[in-house]
């Protein structure tokens, strides 16, 4: 009997690590929306075959051959225990040394759902206490802890349908709470924000801008979903605010929608359309209905700000009436137009000018690229709607603070950090890197490349191979398997391999970078393009 009960204790242990994990995962693919979850476990299936399935022959020899043969029983309880004390080590040392960008947070969902993985564990378990006389039950309920701990993937989705209709009622009631808030606030302006890219640091930077006459409250981080939108408003708005700016993200066509249902904006911003999240949205045209649900979702009296340099935007068949406001650098005949743009490792200048002004006006600001100019151009656009005096926005824009991660510049010991490690797709990428080529001195891009670009995505990262090959005097790429497309991509431009050196983890590319200063008397610039959530580890 104390074989059986050492057992126990052995499994319980590695179901709490393997749990942990599969938690995690379940949160990071936001609580299996668009079936993220799912696609992460059939992605994954090949690391599950481990000698966990040893244990499950070993419960089922037990159950079928050998359950009244005590002294093969023993031999093999032994051999169980030794499995499950083997994957408990791997377990708590693989959790131990992973290198998580974002750790599990344990808010009260996942208190809920680990209540409920509990008890469906706990029932084969007690079953198995209960009955530690009968060994026939004894090792039926073994061989079941064993099948569901390989399955725990599994159990924890289980967890989740289970839970599913009390985290809708709890839902629904911060919902109408929230409806409530807004519909109390007539005043209130509300700002919608979407687009492929730049989502958030569009947001950042038009709150920035506004909060110089108004106090503007933009959704905090990237909260650009149904719950950001809901706990930004129930937890951050109070009688005060007067803007309201709702970054709204999306990976279906209808979500942007559902959104604006929500908040019901009277403004929408549209940063720059291209083909992220391509392979849940399934198809371009429907990524650019979606985007365009925020527009006309406006009411006739509202405003939209469109880039007069996306075609994507320009050649779409509006089916509202509301105000449009265009902006553009490219495109001279817009409303807000940018020109002699100048990049260095301070920042940019630009100068802007007015549909109907004929003055210029410079402006200066701390931000990177191209794309920044054109989500400066849009606040503006929203900033002179709102009758703020120009020599404010001057200063506003001069003021505004880089957003992390997003085109950070930074000196990080001996050379410059270029830091753009947040959520890379094929524009931001191609800004990035032409933002790096106008550095002086030693170029070096830090990559792992791009992901959730459907079946264009080792298309679209042999292409980024080719970008960074004009530039980069060295590049470091993260992950041999993920980055053979980027390796193409340099081969098929000739670039000199022996400047391109690979690593597993991205804290082996600071040493690499720091021993390239050590040999130059240039200053050296690193970008780092893209930082993948843990679902991507190789």
């Amino acid at each position: 009997m104390l074989l059986f009960y050492l057992i126990i204790i052995a499994m319980i242990m590695e179901l709490f690590f393997k749990s942990k994990k599969s938690l995690h995962m379940l949160q990071q693919n936001l609580y299996n929306e668009n079936n993220r979850y799912l696609k992460w476990v059939a992605k994954n299936i090949k690391s599950f075959l481990n000698i966990e399935l040893l244990a499950i022959i070993m419960a089922a020899v037990g159950l079928f051959v050998i359950y009244d043969l005590n002294r093969y029983a023993i031999v093999a309880e032994l051999l169980i225990l030794i499995v499950y004390a083997i994957l408990t080590y791997k377990w708590q040392n693989l959790l131990a040394n992973e290198q998580t960008k974002k750790p599990l947070v344990v808010t009260k969902r996942v208190r809920r759902l680990i209540i409920t993985t509990t008890v469906l564990y706990l029932i084969p378990i007690v079953i198995l206490i209960l009955n530690h006389g009968n060994a026939k039950v004894a090792w039926l309920m073994i061989l079941i802890l064993s099948i569901t701990i390989f399955l725990n993937n599994l159990i924890i989705f289980l967890s989740n349908i289970i839970n599913h209709p009390y985290e809708r009622g709890v839902y629904n009631y911060y919902k109408r709470k929230a409806q409530t808030t807004l519909r109390s606030m007539p005043n209130l302006k509300i700002i919608g924000i979407t687009g492929s890219y730049g989502k958030t640091s569009s947001k950042n930077i038009l709150s920035d801008i506004l909060n110089i006459k108004y106090n503007a409250l933009p959704t905090p981080r990237n909260l650009n979903t149904y719950n950001g939108l809901i706990m930004t408003v129930n937890n951050h708005m109070d009688k005060f605010t007067e803007i309201f700016i709702a970054e709204m993200g999306a990976y279906v066509k209808g979500e942007i929608k559902g959104l604006c249902n929500l908040v019901n904006p009277k403004y929408g911003i549209l940063t720059r359309i291209g083909t992220a999240h391509l392979e849940s949205f399934g198809s371009e045209q429907n990524i650019i209905d979606g985007k365009f649900e925020l527009i006309e979702s406006l009411p006739l009296d509202g405003v939209g700000v469109l880039n007069g340099d996306d075609p994507k935007q320009t050649s779409y068949k509006l089916k509202n009436k509301c105000k449009i406001i265009w902006i553009g650098i490219n495109n001279k005949d817009v409303d807000v137009h940018a020109s002699n743009i100048k990049c260095s490792n301070v920042g940019t200048t630009f100068d802007v000018t007015f549909k109907g002004d004929k003055e210029k006006y410079k402006f200066q600001t701390k931000l990177l690229g191209d794309h920044n100019v054109y989500n400066i151009l849009a606040a503006l656009a929203l900033g002179r709607y709102f009758d703020i005096e120009i020599s404010d926005l001057q200063s506003a824009v001069k003021s505004v603070v880089p957003v992390e991660h997003r085109l950070e510049l930074k000196k990080l010991g001996n050379f410059y950090m270029i830091d753009d490690a947040y959520n890379s797709n094929p524009v931001g990428a191609k800004n990035a890197i032409s933002v790096l080529g106008m550095m002086p001195g030693v170029k070096i891009v830090v990559t792992p490349g791009m992901i959730e670009l459907g079946e264009k995505e080792d298309e679209l990262n042999e292409i980024l191979g080719e970008q960074i090959s004009e530039v980069a005097d060295y590049v470091v790429l993260i992950g041999k398997e993920k980055t053979k497309p980027i390796q193409n991509g340099l081969k098929k431009k000739n670039y000199n391999f022996d400047n391109v050196v690979i690593y597993n983890d991205v804290k082996e590319a600071y040493t690499f970078i720091n021993s390239i200063k050590q040999n130059s008397k240039e200053e050296v610039y690193a970008l780092f393009e893209n930082d993948l959530p843990d679902t991507y580890n190789e």
